[in-house]
């Protein structure tokens, strides 16, 4: 059996980063990639890459289209291409994401369905 190795991101490919001080309430509607390494409560609507770091805290709904976990997320997640869980992430929620990565020594707490959100929302019309 193979271990399964999550890409590490470069910061500099980043577009937008919420610093380690920032404690942002609200809804987040972005197109490239952000990381968040501060405090989130909210709504998470993206069509790029979201970046969770290891000492952030999220409590939301997250939709984008890669979801790259270190820190902390309480809420659903729902993912078009793929959902990283790193050691360190912890997500109490479900996943909904065509590809679930988990590294050994996350926590995930919540029902994982292995499809793309795109059929959910198709599924409610």
């Amino acid at each position: 059996m193979s271990d399964v190795q999550i890409r590490e991101i470069d910061e500099a490919d980043i577009d937008t980063i919420l610093a380690e001080d920032i404690d942002f309430t609200g809804d987040l509607d972005f197109e490239k990639s952000l990381m968040i390494k501060g405090k989130f409560k909210g709504d998470i609507h993206a069509k790029g890459a979201l970046y969770i770091d290891k000492n952030a805290f999220v409590e939301a709904r997250v939709e984008a289209d890669i979801v790259s976990l270190k820190g902390t997320v309480r809420g659903d997640v729902f993912a078009y291409t793929r959902v990283e869980l790193f050691s360190s992430a912890m997500v109490d929620g479900d996943i909904t994401a065509p590809d679930v990565i988990m590294e050994s020594g996350c926590r995930f707490n919540g029902i994982c369905r292995m499809e793309s959100p795109l059929k959910e929302k198709n599924n409610e019309n």
